[in-house]
C-alpha cells in the first residue's frame, strides 16, 4: 500500500508541475499521458491485488479469475482506443513470463516449501524474462516486416505487459490445479 501512496504523490506532483507556464506543449502531452498510464496502472494493480487476496485459497477458480483479469485489462485497451496488434509482443512476453513462472514457484515450493517458492519464482523470472524478451523481440520484428504498427507508449506497453501476464499466469494457475487434482 506504500507504494500506492507513493505513486498517488508522484501523480499529484506531476500535475502540479503541469501548471508552470515554461512547458512547451510536447513535454506536456508526454506527461499528461504518462500520468494517464500511472493512473491506469493503479486502478488496475488495486484490482489485481484486490482479486488475488480474495481467492487466494480458491485453487479452482483462481486461474479463470487471472483470465478475467485480463480480459478487463483488453477492455481498458479498447476503452483507450489502442490497437490490439500494437501490444501483442508485449502480450506474448507477459504471458511466456508468467506462465512459465508459475511453474517455477509450485516445482521450488514442492521441492523446498515457501523458501523454494521464493528462490523457483527468483529463478525462474530471470529465464522466463530472457525467454519473453526473445519471443517480444521476434514477434515485434515479425511486426515491422509486415508494416504492422507496434510503437508503444507507457500506456500500451503497461496494460499488454498486464493482460498477457494474467493470460500467462491464469492458463498456468489451472494447468497446475489440473495437475494437482488428476495426478
Amino acid at each position: 500500500m506504500f507504494v500506492y501512496v507513493n505513486l498517488l504523490l508522484l501523480i499529484l506532483l506531476i500535475q502540479k508541475l503541469l501548471k508552470f507556464k515554461n512547458i512547451n506543449s510536447s513535454m506536456k502531452k508526454r506527461v499528461e499521458s504518462f500520468t494517464k498510464a500511472l493512473t491506469t496502472f493503479i486502478l488496475l494493480s488495486i484490482i489485481v491485488i484486490a482479486v488475488s487476496m480474495y481467492l487466494v485459497s480458491e485453487n479452482k477458480i483462481i486461474g479463470p479469475a487471472f483470465i478475467g483479469l485480463g480480459i478487463i485489462n483488453l477492455i481498458f485497451l479498447k476503452v483507450v482506443k489502442i490497437n490490439f496488434a500494437s501490444v501483442y509482443p508485449d502480450m506474448v512476453f507477459g504471458a511466456i513470463d508468467n506462465g512459465v513462472l508459475v511453474f517455477a514457484a509450485v516445482l521450488g515450493g514442492a521441492y523446498a516449501g515457501i523458501a523454494g517458492a521464493i528462490i523457483g519464482g527468483a529463478a525462474g523470472n530471470t529465464v522466463t524474462d530472457g525467454i519473453g524478451g526473445l519471443f517480444e523481440g521476434y514477434v515485434a520484428q515479425h511486426q515491422r516486416q509486415f508494416k504492422i504498427d507496434n510503437l508503444r507508449t507507457a500506456m500500451s506497453s503497461m496494460l499488454g505487459k498486464m493482460a498477457g501476464c494474467l493470460f500467462g499466469a491464469g492458463v498456468g494457475l489451472i494447468l497446475v490445479w489440473m495437475i494437482t487434482s488428476f495426478f
